[in-house]
């Protein structure tokens, strides 16, 4: 990738949102010589927590082996099918057999959902990801993943929609914490004019994230006109200048 959009986000992020959290990117098929392995949990292990590494500037690889949780290697295409009564488990449950998340209401429902649902072509391959500031010519992100709060979410959405005469420039999708990280954004990438997708709404990830920290992940192509227009936008304006001095406050507030 340019280094320079590299440098020009940096140098734009941490006057428009003082104090932020950089966000992290993810390739699909990056170069991995080098980078250290996430490794093979021994039992179920959300993959969400793990990220906590890459946004402390920990670069990852993560292969088939590293993902522990079978709702990942489904969204991370490892997997192609949903294991044996997915759908009572997403739903009410099975007597004697599995217990339900009641996420949905029916395991119809979750039938209708998954039949919808497309596939990332990953077998053999592994994900890179790195913290957007560790970036270097080699790589190629796919998607750039923002963990943040709401001032700065509010910067994101507006950002994301400021070229953009739909309003639907920033989509939601139902789906596991790692589906709004990785799944939605890889297959938003591969379309013409990819929209960002808003997330972290599943509370079986929320216990990997701080409190009220939630994810908008944008496809690369999207970022790359976001960063090119972030000088015309509202956030030279004072209107974003009060928004700023939130921002401050919320970093003052809150430990990471």
């Amino acid at each position: 990738m340019d280094t320079g959009l590299r440098d020009t986000f940096i140098h734009r992020w941490n006057r428009y949102f003082p104090g932020a959290e950089l966000p992290i990117t993810f390739e699909l098929g990056g170069k991995a010589r080098g980078v250290e392995r996430a490794f093979a949990p021994t039992g179920w292990r959300c993959f969400v927590c793990d990220l906590a590494k890459v946004r402390r500037g920990q670069d990852l690889v993560f292969g088939e082996e590293s993902v522990g949780c079978r709702g990942a290697r489904f969204y991370l295409g490892y997997e192609g099918e949903r294991f044996e009564d997915f759908r009572y488990f997403l739903s009410y449950g099975k007597p004697g057999g599995v217990e339900g998340e009641r996420y949905k209401q029916t395991p119809e429902i979750v039938d209708a959902l998954d039949a919808g649902t497309a596939r990332i072509p990953a077998g053999g391959k592994n994900y890179l990801f790195k913290r957007w500031d560790r970036l270097t010519e080699t790589d190629h992100p796919d998607a750039v993943v923002f963990f943040a709060r709401g001032e700065v979410l509010s910067g994101l959405f507006t950002l994301a929609n400021f070229d953009q005469s739909d309003p639907y420039g920033v989509v939601c999708p139902f789906g596991a914490g790692c589906s709004s990280v990785v799944h939605y954004p890889w297959l938003e990438q591969q379309k013409e004019n990819p929209k960002a997708v808003f997330g972290m709404f599943d509370p079986s990830a929320r216990p990997c994230v701080p409190i009220d920290v939630l994810t908008f992940a944008v496809p690369m192509k999207t970022f790359e006109r976001m960063v090119g227009f972030m000088e015309e936008s509202f956030l030279t304006t004072g209107s974003w200048g009060k928004v700023k001095r939130k921002i401050a406050k919320s970093n003052a507030l809150h430990v990471r």
